[in-house]
C-alpha cells in the first residue's frame, strides 16, 4: 500500500467517524423519545429538514437564490436549529402526543412530510429542489485534513457530552418516570403524574438532537438539499441503529448508530463495483442487506446488541407484577 492508498483509507475513516457520530446523536434523541417513553416518532426525517436548513440558512453568505445572508457563526446557527426544532416539536407534541402508538406513527411521518415538502418547494427561502450551497465549515481555514479531522473531534465531543448527560438523566428520578410512562402509563397517571407533559418533554428533547445532526450534516456536508433528507437515510436508518444496538440504552443507540453506518457506507463502495445494468438495483439491495442484518441481530439478540438493563424502581404494572 503505497502513502496515496494509507491517505485515502484515513480520509474514509474520518467520514465514517465523522457521520457515524451524526447518526449518533439522532439514535441517541430516538432513544429518548422511544427507548425511554415509548413514543413512536417516524417523522425523524422533518426535524432532521428544519435543523439542517435553519442552521444552513443562517450561517450562508448573501444569495439571489435563497434566504439568507447573515453570515452568523456556525455556532450561532448549531444553537438557532436547536431552538427552532425545539419549539416545532413542541407545537407537534401539543397535537399529537395524547395519540398512541401506531396513531402517533402515522401523524408524526405526515407531519414529518409535511415539513419536508415545505422546505423543498419553498424555493424563495430553500431554493427548492437545487437545494443550498456553500455552507460553512468550521475549521474550514485550517489545511486539510485537519479540518476535518476537527470537525470529526467536534462530532465526537457532542455524543461523549450528550451521552453523559443522557445517561445522568435516565439514573434520576425524570429517567425512571419516563421509564415508569412506557411501561404502564395508567399506573404513572394514578400516581399523580403529569403524563402528558413529561411524553411532551421527552418528544422535544430528542427532536432537538435530530436537528443539530440536521445541522451538523449541512455543515459537513457543506450543501443540504431535499435528496439528503430522505426518510430512507433519515428516519428507517436511524430505527435500524437503534433498534440493533438496543433500545433503551445509550452505549446502544452509539453502538448501533457506528455500526450500522460503517455497513451502509460499506454496502455503498460494495454496490459501485457492480456492472452498469445493476446499478439501479444497487439503492434495493442496500436495504436488503440492512433489513437482513437485523434480522439476524435481533435472532441472535431480541433486545439488540446492547440491551436495556432495567431500574428497579420504577412504578410497577400492576397487570403482571406478583
Amino acid at each position: 500500500m503505497d502513502s496515496s492508498q494509507a491517505y485515502g483509507y484515513f480520509l474514509y475513516f474520518v467520514s465514517l467517524m465523522t457521520m457515524g457520530g451524526i447518526y449518533a446523536i439522532m439514535s441517541l434523541g430516538l432513544n429518548i423519545q422511544w427507548g425511554f417513553t415509548g413514543l413512536f416518532n417516524v417523522g425523524i426525517a422533518g426535524f432532521f429538514a428544519i435543523g439542517a436548513y435553519v442552521a444552513a440558512l443562517l450561517t450562508t453568505a448573501e444569495s439571489a437564490y435563497h434566504l439568507g445572508g447573515f453570515g452568523l457563526p456556525v455556532a450561532v446557527g448549531l444553537i438557532a436549529a436547536m431552538a427552532v426544532t425545539g419549539v416545532i416539536s413542541w407545537l407537534v407534541g401539543l397535537l399529537c402526543i395524547r395519540l398512541r402508538s401506531d396513531y402517533l406513527a402515522i401523524a408524526t411521518i405526515g407531519i414529518g412530510e409535511i415539513f419536508r415538502l415545505i422546505l423543498k418547494n419553498e424555493i424563495w427561502a430553500t431554493n427548492g429542489a437545487r437545494g443550498i450551497s456553500k455552507i460553512p465549515l468550521p475549521f474550514e481555514t485550517l489545511a486539510e485534513p485537519w479540518n476535518k479531522i476537527c470537525f470529526m473531534l467536534l462530532v465526537l465531543g457532542i455524543v461523549t457530552l450528550l451521552y453523559f448527560m443522557i445517561e445522568r438523566a435516565r439514573l434520576a428520578p425524570w429517567g425512571r418516570l419516563m421509564t415508569a410512562i412506557r411501561e404502564n402509563e395508567h399506573s404513572a397517571r394514578a400516581a399523580g403524574k403529569n403524563v402528558e407533559r413529561f411524553r411532551i418533554e421527552a418528544f422535544i428533547f430528542g427532536s432537538v438532537l435530530m436537528g443539530l445532526a440536521g445541522g451538523l450534516t449541512a455543515h459537513y456536508m457543506k450543501f443540504i438539499g431535499p435528496g439528503a433528507t430522505e426518510p430512507l437515510t433519515t428516519t428507517f436508518l436511524v430505527w435500524v441503529m437503534l433498534i440493533a444496538g438496543g433500545s433503551g440504552n445509550n452505549r446502544g443507540a452509539i453502538l448501533g448508530a457506528f455500526l450500522m453506518w460503517a455497513i451502509w457506507s460499506f454496502s455503498e463502495v460494495l454496490t459501485g463495483r457492480l456492472p452498469p445494468e445493476l446499478a439501479i438495483k444497487a439503492a434495493y439491495f442496500r436495504i436488503f442487506l440492512i433489513g437482513l442484518l437485523l434480522q439476524v441481530v435481533l435472532q441472535r439478540y431480541a433486545g439488540g446488541i446492547l440491551p436495556e438493563r432495567r431500574l428497579a424502581s420504577v412504578i410497577p404494572d400492576h397487570g403482571t407484577s406478583k
